[in-house]
């Protein structure tokens, strides 16, 4: 990892920025995989398959009995540990379920709004080196909240062509019946067009690499609905003295190990924890099963030690971290002082793990600094509001002028008739 001990403001910009690919060569090749999809379905998206994935397939949808059959496979130990992360879950997001009232603005006008679900929603579930069964609970238990009439799930086959049966048994948890074994861009352009196996749908979800977050921003563009820009992950730590550096490292790999393109970043008034830290990680990291992933995602990261916390808040909301833990004595205070995180860890207790599976929150959030302007996935992100109003002639007329000075000061003078005609 690279270190910096006290920067100046105007280093930061080396620390917050991304280790991004050239986007230009990323989009010419995204967007020639999104053409061919597009132009020839089922066909393209083997093609694709056997290319990136490496395997060929006699069909891309999953059966009812390899459904059964995966189910069967996965240890007991492990569905009852589904199972817990599932109720959670859906605890925490059957709360945002709010639906708004009649409202008077004023005698004799009453508006209202109603949230409905989107009808056809599809589900992105990374694979690679890493099946992220976990995802499907986060993204198909609000999706079953919200009430979408058709839910499907992509996600890569494996080398064999089956599929993870803990992803099988996820996905029949959360009610998901239409699985496809399909990945990466390839994945996201079958449901962006539908194909004559993949049905299309309204709004597209689910983290991904460069190359799937690439995918999304195009077809976004043609008029298909995304989450939200979610790329590689990434990981900051707040530290005072009160840290524990053992702790520290080991949150930083906890992110590393998702991918080469993921980022992990420390922030500390400590010179213990500083030096402390990176010791540890260097004896932490020989355990890992998943060491070479790791030791190429600290290359992009950071060890920074700062002047005092004031700095270091200053510096974190620059930054906009996808996960950020506050490792610090006094973490609630501090964390009013965050404006730019997707989801925030307060304390040496509450790792970021946690909040990838089980405490209850979503683990698909905005990545990339988008954390700016982006929440992280919830029930709103499945569904729409629509609002109304209702007014009576006699309502109408309380209003009626105000409307038409309005229209007429627009010079949209149709508008002011439409109130009009309704006394003359």
């Amino acid at each position: 990892m690279k270190t910096f001990r006290y920067p100046e403001e105007h280093e930061w910009k080396e620390i917050v920025e991304r280790p991004l690919a050239d986007p230009s060569a990323i989009q010419k090749k995204v967007r020639k995989i999104l053409e061919k999809v597009k132009e020839k379905g089922d066909r393209a998206v083997a093609k694709y398959t056997a290319r990136f994935d490496e395997v060929e397939l006699d069909s891309i949808q999953v059966t009812d009995e390899e459904i059964k059959e995966g189910i069967d496979l996965v240890p007991d130990e492990l569905k009852n540990a589904i199972r817990q992360a599932a109720t959670n879950i859906e605890t925490f997001h059957r709360f945002q379920l709010q639906q708004t009232d009649w409202v008077v603005t004023m005698p004799g006008i009453m508006c209202s709004r109603k949230m409905v679900p989107i009808e056809k929603v599809g589900l992105y579930i990374p694979g690679g080196s890493a099946p992220l069964f976990s995802t499907i609970l986060m993204l198909g238990i609000p999706a079953r909240i919200a009430g979408c009439r058709e839910v499907i799930l992509c996600t890569p086959p494996g080398a064999g062509g089956e599929m993870h049966p803990a992803i099988l048994f996820a996905a029949d948890l959360v009610g998901i019946k239409k699985i496809f074994k399909v990945g990466g861009v390839q994945a996201i352009a079958a449901m962006a067009f539908g194909t004559e196996t993949i049905p299309r749908v309204y709004k597209i979800f689910g983290p991904g690499n460069q190359y799937v977050t690439e995918a999304k921003q195009l077809i976004q563009e043609m008029g298909i609905a995304i989450d939200m820009p979610a790329g590689p992950s990434e990981i900051c730590i707040l530290a005072d003295e009160s840290a524990e550096p053992s702790f520290v490292a080991s949150d930083l790999l906890s992110q590393a190990e998702h991918g080469v393109d993921s980022q992990a970043i420390l922030i500390t008034t400590s010179e213990r924890v500083f030096q402390g830290c990176l010791n540890e990680l260097k004896e932490l990291i020989k355990e890992l099963p998943r060491k070479e992933i790791a030791e190429r995602a600290l290359d992009n990261g950071y060890v920074v030690l700062v002047k005092n916390l004031e700095e270091g808040i200053k510096l974190v909301n620059e930054y906009a971290p996808e996960h950020l833990i506050i490792a610090c004595e006094d973490c609630d205070r501090l964390a009013d002082k965050i404006v730019n995180a997707g989801s925030i860890f307060l304390g040496n207790y509450s790792p970021e793990s946690v909040g990838d599976y089980a405490s209850g929150t979503n683990h698909t959030l905005p990545t990339n600094g988008f954390a700016k302007m982006y929440s992280g996935l919830s029930v709103d992100s499945f569904v729409k509001k629509i609002t109304y109003q209702k007014l009576s002639r006699e309502w109408l007329k309380n209003i009626a002028g105000t409307v038409i000075a309005m229209a007429e000061a627009e010079g949209l003078q149709a508008h002011a008739q439409a109130v009009r005609v309704r006394f003359s």
